[in-house]
């Protein structure tokens, strides 16, 4: 086994399972063509499998379903806006679902983000991110910004009191404390809404 395969493995053999990983985080072992030729014979044995064009997972195997559990689309979201350096948060119908606004199983996993606009396939499942400028972002929580995108989502006029109770159940109160404090600057039902929610 050549140096190069053995680091990679040794790497590898630290991750977490679950761990989404991308092929340019070994780009200080060898070059590119090197090293996906090593990660596709470590696909060949099983010990990692390819979840889209340079992005790769340690599978996680579930003893109780006796087979590998399908790739979290969350997971490799978070670790594409890691390499990429972009500041990402849920929104959308990945929002609304988080904060129990919906139980719909979504097929678009969609982030705002501070990168460009990009699109990603996870089989069918499609992982896009949504421009927005660091100002909009860069100085709210993840939760923060999940709230407002999930009320964008519903539109001003229909959020009911239903969608108030829930978000009134569950955010926590410190949750509440920040979401308040950060999302003075949105537009103005927006704030009226999120003000309804942290009334006690």
């Amino acid at each position: 086994m050549s140096d190069i395969t053995t680091t990679i493995k040794s790497r590898i053999k630290e991750f977490s399972p679950g761990k989404i990983f991308l092929t340019g985080e070994f780009s200080d072992v060898a070059g590119n063509t090197t090293i996906r030729k090593t990660l596709g014979r470590l696909c060949q044995t099983g010990e990692i499998r390819r979840v889209m064009d340079g992005v790769y997972e340690k599978p996680v195997y579930s003893d109780f379903l006796k087979e590998y559990i399908p790739t979290d689309p969350e997971a490799v979201a978070y670790a594409l806006a890691g390499y990429y350096h972009w500041n990402i948060a849920p929104c959308g119908d990945i929002a609304l679902n988080k904060l129990r606004l919906s139980t719909q199983v979504p097929m678009v996993w969609s982030y705002i983000s501070d990168g460009p606009y990009r699109d990603f396939y996870l089989d069918k499942i499609r992982i896009t991110f949504k421009h927005r400028t660091n100002r909009d972002i860069s100085h709210m929580s993840t939760i923060t910004v999940m709230v407002i995108e999930a009320l964008k989502s519903i539109g001003k006029d229909n959020v009911d009191g239903e969608v108030i109770s829930t978000l009134k159940t569950v955010l926590s109160d410190q949750d509440k404390e920040t979401v308040l404090k950060e999302s003075s600057n949105s537009a103005d039902w927006i704030c009226r809404a999120i003000q309804e929610v942290c009334r006690k």
